[in-house]
């Protein structure tokens, strides 16, 4: 259960929902409550297939590709971390796309699905957990990997009611603290990464 509950709140936060959010209210704006719902459920689907593809096949990419774990974690760590930067120095992540200046046809696979909720650095991120997780712990992965993109989705129902609370200054607010909590998951990869190599190889 503890396993499930940190998997849970790691990939929440590694979705940067807050930020998510104010993508989400900005790319539907003037859409009824009807028609954002069903963008918000074809972003979250779309989410949810992207993930799992990138859990179960991380560790076949890095067998096809010659790459080691530990070095993928430094590089994802560094890609996190940066996206973590961007988001408490100006409450946006470094690849996300701007806000729209005229309106699109179906914004709920991109840019909403990507690269808002999973962009370079989530994708890193989810491939280093799916190499690392096996078995009882997999299972565990999928279900936070689940219950944070349920979570998800509630604050994009809740969109509207979300934004008359806080205001556009209390998701900011939010936002930076995603980044905060982004910041130090990026430096556990990182390091864990580097005492990877760090550490003598066994024989």
């Amino acid at each position: 259960m503890s396993l499930l509950i940190s998997t849970w709140i790691k990939f929440f936060f590694l979705f940067a929902p807050f930020f998510v959010l104010s993508m989400f209210l900005a790319l539907t704006r003037g859409e009824s409550s009807a028609s954002r719902k069903q963008v918000a459920n074809k972003a979250i689907i779309a989410s949810l297939a992207i993930s799992l593809v990138l859990l179960f096949f991380g560790g076949a990419l890095f067998s096809v590709l010659g790459i080691t774990l530990d070095s993928f974690r430094i590089g994802s760590g560094i890609l996190l971390f940066l996206s973590a930067l961007s988001l408490v120095k100006d409450g946006t992540r470094n690849h996300a796309v701007g806000m729209p200046s005229e309106e699109r046809d179906d914004v709920s696979v991109v840019p909403l699905a990507v690269p808002t909720i999973i962009g370079p650095a989530t994708i890193g991120t989810i491939l280093v957990y799916g190499a690392e997780l096996h078995g009882w712990e997999l299972v565990m992965g999928i279900l936070g990997l689940l219950l944070a993109l349920l979570s998800l989705a509630v604050i994009l129902y809740s969109g509207s009611l979300i934004e008359k609370m806080l205001g556009r200054t209390g998701l900011n607010v939010l936002s930076k603290i995603t980044g905060l909590v982004l910041a130090a998951m990026a430096s556990q990869i990182f390091m864990g990464g580097v005492m990877g190599f760090l550490q003598p190889i066994s024989s």
